[in-house]
């Protein structure tokens, strides 16, 4: 394996049932990959931009190693899941060795030993499964292994800070900023909603003039906007649109050229917040600009803004509850409760950007990508149109922003919109895609043709 490592990639390893997932979805925050008590769940690469003490890197969850130099097994998927590790490993600057606590060193950790001693990669032993301060006294029997033992339980997130304090010094430097990188943020709703006064509370500063007469953006502003210092800082593009009137209520050409490059910026963005007055509710004409945002495919995040002036009348649970029903096809996209006024939950829309950011451009594995699609028809068949079924046989992805899977099937024209449907949920649920749009492309696998040629597009 090559020496020069260029990438800020942590990969996990392990045997199987050590509780990698477990460790994985701690470090992203939420639940990505699955946890499960049967062992080999996990067979392929999962992979996921994470932040961790405003440190960015890769984080790779691996299936468990259960076959090492020639071990015997009947696990059928044993030899795939080594080699995806294998690539794993020599991908990763750092290696982060699971092992269980309480079952101690056994045999296999001794064979995952030998396979990272020779990778020459920097790694750290996680004894998992640590839940309490006494059972930390077990965690000297795995320096034998050669390797900083750190007793960790990912379930109670006990001893994730010292780990990383000493994972993130061994990462290789973040590469410099191209302007590429810089993720253009569009700011939308109706007027007065509060959409300068959330940009300038964002800043910091006054950047864009505030006013209470509905009209006063005029014209899409483009501000520059960084969070963070040097390598690991993010860089936005804000911009700021006038608010979309009813097309019967734009009475004259310049308010028809505002709206024109209102619906221009939410063409270019890369995510969209979608600002409605709390004390209102959603209006007919959130929903259109809410289906505006859905027609371009955009990365979208709904900001309940001024709720300031709604919190005392109705309770958060309750009101999202009813903004869930009445804008059911944002159902996938992150809602905040914020105030622009008082800096309620300001920061926290930064964070969900960077989320949903980091969803939007989401890149899944091949084999991991199609066991999933097979599990999906396995557990709910589609329906017959005509005494024939839909039969899938290969997916790949092949684009983000939007996410854009093919699926080659045996006749495109029998997904249904409910199955489709369906199979959006089903990908939701695994891999969670917050405010990321999904395209699903179904293609004949009898057809020749390029990937960009003709299918059915749903």
């Amino acid at each position: 394996m090559s020496e020069e490592i260029k990438q800020r990639v942590v990969a996990i390893v392990g045997r199987p049932n050590v509780g990698k997932s477990a460790l994985f979805n701690r470090l992203v925050g939420r639940r990505l990959a699955i946890v499960h008590q049967e062992s080999g769940v996990t067979r392929d690469r999962l992979i996921c931009e994470t932040m961790y003490k405003g440190e960015r890197f890769d984080l790779i969850d691996t299936g468990g190693l259960a076959q090492i130099d020639g071990a015997k097994t009947d696990l059928v998927f044993a030899e795939q899941t080594r080699r995806q590790v294998e690539v794993a490993i020599e991908d990763a600057a750092v290696v982060l060795f699971v092992v269980d606590i309480h079952e101690g060193l056994v045999p296999m950790d001794r064979e995952v030993q030998r396979l990272l001693k020779k990778s020459g990669r920097k790694v750290f032993l996680v004894a998992n499964k640590a839940d309490t301060l006494r059972e930390d006294t077990l965690a000297p029997e795995f320096e034998a292994l050669g390797f900083p033992v750190f007793p960790v339980s990912a379930s109670h997130k006990r001893g994730i800070e010292p780990l990383m304090a000493a994972v993130l010094p061994e990462l290789p430097p973040a590469p410099p900023f191209e302007a590429k990188d810089v993720l253009k943020v569009a700011v939308v709703g109706r007027p007065n909603v509060g959409k300068s006064s959330y940009i300038n509370c964002l800043l910091g500063h006054e950047r864009v003039i505030v006013s209470d007469v509905p009209g006063t953006t005029r014209d899409s502003i483009e501000i520059p906007f960084t969070v963070g210092k040097g390598p690991q800082a993010r860089h936005y593009l804000l911009i700021d649109t006038a608010g979309m009137r009813k097309a019967g209520h734009v009475r004259n050409s310049v308010e028809k050229f505002s709206l024109f490059r209102a619906q221009r910026s939410v063409e270019n963005a890369d995510v969209v917040i979608l600002i409605i007055d709390a004390e209102q509710g959603p209006t007919e004409q959130d929903k259109k600009v809410a289906a505006l945002i859905m027609d371009n495919r955009r990365g979208c995040i709904l900001l309940v803004n001024k709720w300031d002036l709604a919190e005392d009348t109705v309770k958060e649970k309750a009101y999202m509850e009813a903004l869930r029903r009445q804008l059911f096809f944002l159902e996938y996209v992150p809602i905040i409760f914020a105030s622009a006024k008082s800096g309620y939950n300001i920061k926290k829309s930064i964070e969900t950007i960077d989320y949903v950011a980091g969803q939007i451009k989401m890149h899944f594995s091949t084999g991991v990508l199609n066991r999933v699609i097979h599990d999906a028809f396995d557990r709910f068949q589609p329906p017959a149109t005509h005494g024939r079924r839909l039969k899938f046989y290969y997916a790949t992805q092949t684009g983000e922003n939007p996410i854009r899977i093919q699926l080659f099937v045996n006749d495109p024209t029998r997904c249904t919109p409910t199955y489709q449907s369906f199979l959006l949920n089903f990908l939701r649920k695994h891999f969670g895609l917050e405010g990321a749009p999904i395209v699903l492309v179904f293609k004949s696998s009898h057809e020749k043709k390029d990937e960009d040629g003709d299918g059915r597009e749903q």
